[in-house]
């Protein structure tokens, strides 16, 4: 199995697909989606810094240009999937049905749903894990990759704390929210590192998804208890 036979598309969230969409904002995304897992391929075979913007736009037969207007900086083709996880603190971390650290683990249940059931469907599961573990050393190995992901996870805490503070009744300048913020986006980490250490222990993607649930929720259980004092009007 090559890279070029492996279909990326299945590790992202399941709702990205909007349920009514013309056929202009359906072009858009599939071209969108084609740009990031053309230049994720590259990058994984050759190395980030070794594939050009231009050379990436010529593969999927459009403009430089026409890449740029899809994604911002050359960093954000393969590292695309940061707005999702945004989207989702806004959305599901506000539900006030559940606890914040129930809502976080909600979301990374998800997240790594996606990346089991991308696994279930590979032909050939030890490549495929394999090269999981190469796109994880794509990242580590690749300083403007490492300073783009650290960004992204800033402006993740922000709005985190932007949703804890109107829980609480609190300015997300507040210590007490930007400090649970903190402390939950710091479980995303810790599931990308259980990952690593089980990808190639777990026979299975269910023991796979089993394995790294579990460690995450023992990092949760450290932080659920402090985060109960997080309750509206309350202040230290």
């Amino acid at each position: 199995m090559t890279m070029r036979t492996v279909d990326w598309t299945a590790l992202r969230p399941r709702d990205e697909e909007p349920a009514v969409e013309g056929l202009r904002e359906r072009k858009k995304r599939l071209l969108r989606r084609q740009l990031s897992d053309t230049a994720t391929e590259m990058f994984m075979e050759r190395g980030f810094d070794a594939v050009r913007v231009a050379e990436v736009a010529e593969a999927c037969g459009v403009s430089e240009k026409t890449v740029f207007n899809y994604f911002p900086t050359k960093e954000s083709l393969v590292l695309d999937l940061g707005e999702a996880t945004l989207n989702s603190l806004r959305t599901t971390l506000a539900d006030p049905d559940l606890s914040p650290v129930d809502a976080t683990l909600r979301i990374l249940s998800g997240e790594l749903a996606n990346i089991t059931a991308w696994l279930s469907a590979q032909s050939d599961p030890a490549e495929a894990k394999a090269m999981l573990l190469r796109f994880g050393m794509l990242i580590r190995s690749t300083p403007s990759l490492r300073a783009y992901q650290r960004d992204t996870a800033d402006q993740q805490v922000a709005v985190a704390a932007e949703v804890l503070a109107r829980r609480a009744g609190m300015s997300p300048d507040d210590p007490e929210p930007q400090v649970a913020a903190t402390a939950l986006l710091a479980l995303w980490p810790v599931q990308f590192r259980a990952l690593r250490k089980h990808l190639n222990l777990a026979r299975t993607p269910e023991e796979l998804h089993d394995a790294v649930s579990a460690d995450v929720q023992r990092a949760a259980q450290l932080i659920d208890t402090g985060l109960h004092s997080l309750t509206p009007g309350r202040r230290s």
